[in-house]
């Protein structure tokens, strides 16, 4: 367990706590509800990655929240099990009942809030404040105390309220922006007040209904905040909060400063909160997205090969958060990128055919359609006159069997180097199993990455294009398309076509398996 604990600043490195409300604040988010299996295997990732306190929940909610908080705390974590209380007796008692590490009490205090929520005059809060807080710390080590909507509280009664609540025992005090109404400016100016009034730490709890949430978190630290609140991926309430990637490498790559995350699994621990919340993480989303070290720019392209810091931050690398770099394919690709491309996968064109390579993805491109690995390697294969020497695995035959009564179970056969395969694999739906039928004929450890779908036709029997991209082992990424009036059938085509891919990778090897 982690003890009683804030971070001391030593001389040279300020050490900031991460408080990860993923399980709470995060499944707030509209049309998200965590399995409890899938929030026992959220808790271990988190502690898993350093977090140092996880707010599992809200026991006093109902009872399936109470079970699910007392399972998490009963997982025997390297984090501070935390769990959620309003100021009430029998709401810490149901925390306490779960045998949390941590209670959380709040209280609102904004006068919106006061007299249309709580419906108590600011003796009132006063009084209950001292009172819970109290509570709290005869029967825990740890209580952290929220003022509730503290950035629309008059400033001289927020003072008041935290310092009722440093008084009674609170072992660290949050300012919550619970509706995202501040800007950098004003954080700094509020948390430096409470920091030079009050001694005990401060967390802080941004909301980005105006896309603040890590701006206004990092701004707090600055000010003096020692604790940050963070969900994966920026879930939470409306617009959601400050994103637990974003806030960990602002503070430890621009500003120096420890948080204890592992941060090379930051993607892999958004990936699960993504497949788990039902929320796609965005291409462009910082850090973590698809595209946070994709390039195609011709320019960008030639530069990054030369020397990634050219452009890329330098002070954060793909590898550092368990990413990866990717150079791809589109009207404004250059011919550095495109032979690095060929490259490996050992297709050594000519200058004068580059030119025509490059000048046919350009042309593909404007016309709007998206091109592939799998196209650029036919591009080329034609243009070097080569024919389709690179692909070793064709697929001879594909079965489908589905309905409401019956397991979607698939049976594909192929031929992998000239030898017979067969394979059959169940799955969640038709293309689901196909895909894993496929996967299932090769030793090659193929995790799918990307699927999508688009009809370039109208009718039931419309014709669907798929594109997908697959990873392999050592983290390389590639993607394939394949399109027909069959969407199973196109499917498995797109997996065979990125298997080809990753084949040719090393020729030799492929002939081994």
């Amino acid at each position: 367990m982690w003890g009683i604990v804030f971070f001391v600043d030593s001389p040279t490195t300020r050490r900031v706590t991460v408080f990860d409300t993923t399980l709470r604040d995060g499944e707030q988010t509209p049309g998200i509800s965590f399995k409890f299996e899938q929030k026992l295997e959220i808790a271990r990732q988190l502690s898993s990655i350093g977090v140092h306190a996880i707010e599992a929940g809200f026991p006093a909610s109902s009872d399936g929240e109470r079970e699910t908080v007392k399972a998490i705390a009963d997982l025997g974590l390297e984090s501070i099990v935390c769990g959620l209380a309003r100021s009430r007796k029998e709401d810490v008692d149901a925390c306490l009942d779960c045998g949390v590490d941590m209670v959380h009490v709040f209280i609102p205090t904004s006068e919106v809030q006061r007299l249309h929520t709580i419906k108590k005059s600011c003796e009132e809060v006063l009084e209950i404040t001292g009172e819970i807080v109290s509570y709290v710390r005869d029967h825990c080590d740890l209580c952290m105390f929220s003022a509730m909507d503290a950035t629309r509280t008059d400033l001289d009664y927020l003072v008041q309220v935290f310092r009722t609540a440093a008084d009674a025992g609170a072992t660290i005090l949050n300012v919550p922006d619970t509706v995202g109404v501040y800007t950098p400016t004003t954080m700094k100016a509020l948390i430096t007040r409470l920091a030079g009034e009050i001694d005990c730490p401060l967390d802080v709890h941004c909301h980005n209904d105006f896309g603040l949430a890590v701006a206004n978190t990092i701004t707090a630290v600055e000010a003096g905040a020692s604790q940050v609140q963070v969900t994966v991926n920026g879930l939470g309430e409306r617009a959601g909060n400050a994103d637990l990637s974003s806030t960990v490498m602002i503070l430890e790559s621009i500003f120096g400063m420890q948080t204890g995350i592992r941060k090379e699994k930051l993607v892999e621990t958004s990936r699960l909160i993504s497949r788990y919340s039902g929320i796609a993480i965005p291409p462009t989303y910082p850090i973590v997205g698809e595209n946070a070290f994709s390039h195609e720019s011709g320019i960008h392209s030639h530069g990054v090969i030369a020397c990634a810091a050219t452009f890329e931050p330098g002070i954060m690398t793909p590898e550092m958060v368990g990413h990866r770099r990717k150079l791809t394919l589109g009207k404004h690709v250059g011919r550095h990128a495109v032979r690095q491309m060929l490259d490996e996968v050992h297709l050594q064109p000519s200058d004068s055919q580059l030119d025509r390579i490059v000048e046919k993805i350009k042309f593909i491109s404007v016309k709007g359609k998206r091109v592939t690995d799998a196209d650029l390697y036919e591009i080329a294969e034609s243009e070097m006159g080569i024919g389709n020497g690179g692909r070793v695995i064709e697929m001879e035959e594909l079965a489908v069997m589905t309905g409401n009564h019956l397991i979607p179970t698939a049976s594909v056969k192929a031929r992998i180097c000239g030898k017979e395969s067969i394979y059959s694999a169940t799955g969640t739906g038709p293309v689901d199993a196909a895909l894993k039928a496929v996967l299932g004929m090769l030793p090659m450890k193929i995790q799918l990455k990307e699927f999508s779908i688009e009809a370039i036709s109208g009718g039931s029997d419309a014709i669907g294009h798929v594109t997908i991209a697959v990873e392999d082992e050592h983290g390389r990424i590639f993607d394939a398309s394949a399109s027909g009036d069959d969407i199973v059938l196109a499917s498995a085509e797109a997996m065979i076509n990125a298997l080809n891919i990753l084949h040719r990778l090393d020729p030799a090897e492929g002939k081994n398996r």
